[in-house]
């Protein structure tokens, strides 16, 4: 058990300073292009030292976030050229509520290519064993309380992925957890609106048939339905929110 519990770590300054950038990157509030203060500035205007600004900075340079130029400043990159690998880990790891209008769509349009193709590969290889699951799952959804949003969200997410564990891709399960922490926070935004719930719900059960018909095309329409319905809920709301 000792060896279990190690002790509590907070997080550091420098791990902070990279956090707080990336939301600003990420969101799109600071510019693709721009110029950042200088390290003396940065560290002036946020109260820590320059040796945490340097070494957060370098850190944001290997994600691919920004370009440091001696002698010449910090400029904010355009990550879709010169992102990283240790970029898409902070992206997947990224809750914040907004993300610049230009990754949320890419967001929502590698969504929509990969969840399509998840159920027209779970309607062919789908197991009986995989059915069991999922219908388990069904009858869970149908006795929830809409208004518990937490477990509605993970409702969700556990649909969604019983259907790329079916698909018999043995990448498309690990793909969509790695992306969890963002999914879930899109989806549990609009799953606040407990009217939204039952038409979710609604199209997870019509869903099933199609599976257990080894029916690809109408497999493929259906999640089409979900990811359309999911889509135009999540824009609504970002209107809501800027209006």
């Amino acid at each position: 058990m000792r060896e279990l519990l190690q002790p509590i770590k907070s997080e550091s300054l420098v791990e902070v300073f990279i956090q707080r950038f990336e939301k600003l990157i990420l969101s799109g509030k600071i510019s693709i292009g721009q110029k950042l203060p200088s390290e003396r500035e940065l560290a002036f205007q946020l109260g820590i030292s320059r040796p945490v600004v340097h070494e957060g900075l370098l850190d944001l340079e290997t994600k691919g976030l920004v370009t440091m130029v001696p002698r010449v400043g910090t400029f904010v990159n355009d990550y879709r050229k010169e992102g990283s690998l240790e970029l898409l880990n902070s992206l997947v790891h990224y809750h914040e509520g907004n993300l610049a209008p230009g990754l949320f769509e890419s967001l929502l349009s590698m969504r929509a290519h990969f969840e399509i193709e998840f159920a027209r590969l779970a309607a062919l290889n789908r197991t009986e064993e995989h059915l069991t699951e999922i219908k388990t799952l069904l009858a869970e959804e149908t006795a929830a309380d809409p208004e518990h949003t937490e477990k509605i969200t993970e409702f969700d997410f556990r649909f969604h992925h019983l259907i790329a564990l079916a698909s018999g891709n043995l990448v498309y399960p690990l793909l969509l957890n790695s992306f969890k922490e963002v999914y879930t926070n899109l989806t549990s935004q609009f799953f606040r609106d407990i009217s939204v719930v039952s038409m979710v719900f609604s199209l997870h059960q019509k869903l099933y048939p199609a599976l257990e018909q080894h029916n690809p095309k109408g497999a493929e329409k259906i999640m089409k339905e979900i990811i359309s319905h999911g889509e135009s809920h999540l824009r609504s709301l970002i209107v809501q929110r800027q209006n």
